[in-house]
């Protein structure tokens, strides 16, 4: 190891671009797998921020945003079972937000995700920003009245509080601003569950969701195993439903394969430059090689010294690449893309950065073909 490392000082400048193209790599897969974990996790927002510990929907649904009504007297279907503490109704679902204009170029129109619950600060649907402040919760109850995140104003074609707006034609008011509910897809409003129901059209009989509270989360897949059984709705617990809604949009919407691709692009670079870099201060020591052949060093140990140059090269690309990606991460978040840095992400990026630099000095071993104590007196 010392051989290895006094080498590659000794060598700075030919070995510099392999740990640079290591960094690159590894910046490259940790911000994207941020990024694409950051996008999706925002498909489940109204799952996450919830407090409920089980989801009962319409069969198969794939999403939290992707549900149909179902009759409001199931409810006796979810609050039947001993283990459920709270049962409630909940509307979530897409629909059109219009803002009025002068004229037909000044009117804008955006998709949004209508988010309707109990207002209450117990209630199990409704969002962590919203059960928090009591003066948003009695501001809602107030029909037409909604909630949407600060950063989403643009795209609504709205300022502030105040702003009146068109959900399927019906008027809305916008009486407060929370945080941190950016979202992938349509905006989400947040409203009572009464304003809801009226936005997406829904009878007064139906309901998107029924959510509820059970004594324990392990109790809570007991209940939803048992209410598998009924073949008009599918009952989720609170981390099965959430997951079911960021794989939906992962692979439904291409993202996660844009995104992955481009790593794997990143990757793809990385490991040609590096290995060929390994390559060529391989090929460029067979003189120094020769000489220690000639010494009586066998080849094995020689091989061995290439591949520790290798994780050396790799272990300094993941430290010169940590600080770049906290820094990128940090300038994505405060620019409104989401990056979660998560510990697994983390993890597994270093994982394939040494994997991809070991395998390029494997790949730089057959520089060794030429390495023979007869070359230094050719």
């Amino acid at each position: 190891m010392s051989y290895s490392l006094t080498t590659i000082w000794h060598e700075r400048q030919r070995f510099l671009p392999a740990i640079l193209a290591v960094a690159f790599s590894a910046v490259l897969i940790t911000v994207q797998g941020g990024l694409v974990l950051g996008l999706i996790s925002m498909m489940s927002l109204p799952v996450d921020r919830a407090t409920a510990d089980l989801w009962v929907g319409y069969p198969g649904v794939r999403s939290v945003d992707l549900g149909r009504p179902i009759p409001e007297r199931w409810v006796v279907r979810v609050a039947s079972h001993p283990e459920v503490v709270r049962v409630e109704p909940a509307v979530i679902g897409f629909a059109l937000w219009t803002r009025p204009g002068a004229n037909a170029e000044t009117t804008t129109s955006e998709v949004c995700t209508i988010v309707g619950a109990r207002l209450d600060v117990n209630s199990l649907a409704a969002a962590e920003a919203v059960r928090a402040d009591p003066e948003l919760l009695a501001k809602l109850t107030v029909t037409g009245a909604v909630a949407v995140d600060e950063s989403e104003l643009h795209r609504l074609g709205i300022t502030g509080i105040g702003d009146m707006a068109e959900v399927y034609g019906t008027r809305v008011r916008v009486v407060g601003l929370v945080k941190g509910y950016k979202s992938l897809g349509g905006p989400y409003v947040f409203c009572s569950f009464d304003t809801g129901r009226t936005l997406l059209g829904y009878r007064k009989d139906e309901v998107t969701y029924f959510v509820a509270r059970t004594t324990s989360p392990e109790a809570a897949a007991d209940v939803a195993e048992r209410m598998s059984g009924y073949p008009q709705i599918t009952a989720l617990t609170t981390p099965d439903f959430s997951l079911r809604s960021r794989m939906h949009w992962l692979f439904t919407t291409k993202a996660g394969i844009t995104v992955g691709f481009t790593a794997l692009l990143g990757l793809l670079v990385g490991a040609v430059v590096t290995s060929q870099t390994l390559y060529a201060a391989t090929a460029a020591s067979q003189r120094e090689f020769s000489t220690l052949r000639a010494m009586g060093i066998p080849k094995w140990r020689l091989k061995i010294s290439v591949i520790a140059q290798s994780f050396w090269v790799g272990l300094f690309g993941v430290v010169v690449a940590t600080p770049i990606t906290l820094v990128l991460a940090e300038a994505a978040n405060a620019a409104g893309t989401a990056v979660r840095l998560h510990p697994l992400i983390l993890a597994i990026a270093a994982a394939i950065t040494m994997i991809m630099a070991l395998g390029s000095g494997l790949a730089a071993l057959r520089s060794f073909q030429n390495v023979d104590p007869a070359h230094n007196i050719r």
